[in-house]
């Protein structure tokens, strides 16, 4: 499947809900607590090929995703991605290990997903993430544009980086300690559970 993104930082997440709202869109679900883990191999093959890795816990749900290099596109991150389901993240965290794989990053976010009522070519997606929120539109370049100007946002506010990267990027000002994006030691469990 292609994906075609990009993120929006907003700076107050309730008056975000509303503006989605009044822009006829409509949660798809409840608001849900993801823990992801990155993987990959000593050597950072995934890295330097920018290829993802991911395991992800989204509520009762545990999703394996694939996601090739980024196409070269400066306007929205396009990339195809191969995702699946899976019945124990704990066994397929020990199958990743028995791969040679390491876990390289780890990030929480809380997120919501908005569709527009009678339009199925795109989401809205509302992640609260430790160092921020953000809105993360999906679909095609132009049901981007339109949802993006019609939420009041330009092409200049589109943002095409990963997590990992506005992390790293925000780290020494917010003044995260280690190299995980994480909400607390609460919430921040060291195995995901399956």
């Amino acid at each position: 499947m292609k994906e075609i993104e990009i993120k929006l930082r907003i700076s107050d997440v309730v008056e975000a809900r509303r503006h989605l709202l009044e822009a006829g869109f409509e949660p798809e679900g409840e608001r849900v607590f993801e823990d992801n883990w990155l993987y990959d191999f000593p050597s950072q093959t995934l890295r330097q090929s920018s290829s993802m890795l991911r395991l992800r816990i989204s509520g009762d749900r545990s999703l394996v995703t694939f996601k090739d290099p980024p196409e070269r596109n400066l306007r929205y991150k396009m990339r195809d991605e191969i995702q699946t389901e899976v019945a124990d993240a704990g066994a397929m965290r020990d199958i990743f290990r028995k791969l040679g794989l390491n876990e390289t990053f780890r990030y929480q976010k809380y997120r919501t997903a908005f569709r527009a009522r009678g339009d199925s070519r795109g989401h809205v997606l509302l992640d609260e993430t430790p160092i921020g929120a953000f809105l993360e539109l999906e679909g095609a370049p132009d049901w981007i544009d339109q949802v993006a100007a019609r939420l009041g946002f330009s092409p200049g506010d589109y943002i095409v980086k990963s997590y990992v990267s506005l992390f790293r990027e925000s780290r020494p000002e917010q003044g995260f300690e280690g190299s995980a994006m994480l909400f607390g030691t609460a919430q921040a469990e060291q195995n995901p559970k399956g």
